[in-house]
């Protein structure tokens, strides 16, 4: 159904051209739209115009049309005036009006096709069906965004995302709860990752407000119909990876979680065994501030001593002092590449663990 909101403009719209006051009733004869500030009600005159087989008439001075969204009677139209002019005008009114119902139950019936697809409640030859019959496009180039606000405003951010890719795009644009948007956009034959970084930068400019946390995510690009659901779940993998191990990054991909992916997938048990079994029952939470500080920063200049120590600015034997007490301790020593691959390992491991409790709170 219409909103009232876009009936309105619709009508206004028309005046602005024709300079006709018209009206738009519902089936009870209250009036949804008018151009007129003080409208007088005809709900007696619309009862019998519904009853009769006539698809116009003259009343009180106003033209009454019947407005069908296919065979379904919709909307009562009133112009006004009983010229053969305010009669056209009418008639172009009553189109256009029928025209919109046609256009936002397409949008419907897409949108509804676009949710389920994404939730993987089709089977695969419905798939295929309901998109021929939608004149939607089953083997193109598609990747799912998910646009996530801390906020519960999804209707704005839709509308501004809607802006944001025109009315004549060939992307679908929709929401399955009240904080994410997403969007499922067709890709140029010339574009790739690298594009899709900007757009996805492009839609959080967009969306954003002042002190509001914003976070991108994107699937791997496919090349079917039926695959658009994997993308969808890819990107929301991304989102979920991402508040674990970049939380720093607003915008990411499923394509750049790394090892992180295969983390999140693990078994909490499989998990605490791992921490037991390297760190003898210890946890790197019971490391002191210095010596965390002094892991991360190693490892963020890939075990570089040197550089490392400069950066932390220490004394370089300071900085093997601090490695040899934290090898005694744990029996890894980070200038080793194994050892430093599971010490890694072992600290995002962790980090997925706390954030697993979060969620059982």
């Amino acid at each position: 159904m219409i909103s009232n909101q876009i009936l309105q403009n619709t009508i206004d719209g028309l005046k602005g051209i024709t300079r006709i006051n018209l009206c738009v009733l519902d089936m009870e004869g209250q009036i949804l739209a008018s151009t007129e500030k003080e409208p007088e009600s005809y709900g007696s005159e619309v009862s019998a115009f519904i009853a009769s087989p006539a698809d116009s008439q003259v009343v009180h001075g106003y033209q009454f049309f019947k407005v069908f969204d296919e065979n379904q009677l919709e909307y009562i139209l009133l112009a006004k005036g009983a010229s053969d002019d305010v009669y056209m005008v009418g008639k172009l009114a009553a189109f256009q009006l029928s025209s919109l119902l046609t256009a936002y139950k397409e949008r419907f019936d897409k949108d509804n096709f676009i949710k389920n697809l994404l939730l993987d409640n089709l089977l695969l030859v419905d798939i295929y069906n309901r998109a021929k019959k939608l004149h939607i496009t089953t083997e193109v180039r598609r990747v799912v965004f998910i646009i996530e606000s801390s906020r519960e405003r999804v209707n704005t951010a839709l509308d501004l995302i809607r802006n944001f890719c025109g009315s004549k795009t060939k992307d679908f644009i929709t929401a399955v709860d009240e904080k994410n948007v997403i969007v499922v956009k067709e890709l140029a034959p010339n574009e790739g990752y690298e594009e899709m970084f900007k757009v996805a930068r492009s839609m959080k400019d967009v969306v954003v407000l002042e002190d509001e946390d914003i976070h991108v995510a994107l699937g791997t690009i496919v090349g079917e119909i039926k695959e658009v659901s994997r993308s969808y779940k890819e990107a929301r993998m991304a989102l979920d990876v991402g508040r674990i191990f970049f939380a720093e990054r607003d915008i990411i991909a499923y394509s750049s979680l790394g090892i992180g992916r295969l983390i999140y997938q693990l078994p909490i048990p499989l998990c605490k065994m791992f921490i037991r079994e390297i760190f003898d029952g210890r946890s790197p939470d019971d490391f002191d501030e210095e010596t965390l500080t002094t892991i991360n920063k190693f490892f963020e200049n890939s075990l570089n001593v040197s550089e490392t120590s400069r950066q932390l600015y220490i004394h370089r034997n300071t900085l093997v002092y601090r490695l040899d007490k934290l090898q005694k301790s744990t029996g890894l020593d980070l200038r080793v590449f194994e050892d430093a691959i599971t010490f890694k390992i072992a600290l995002m491991v962790v980090k997925y663990m706390k954030y697993m409790e979060t969620l059982d709170y």
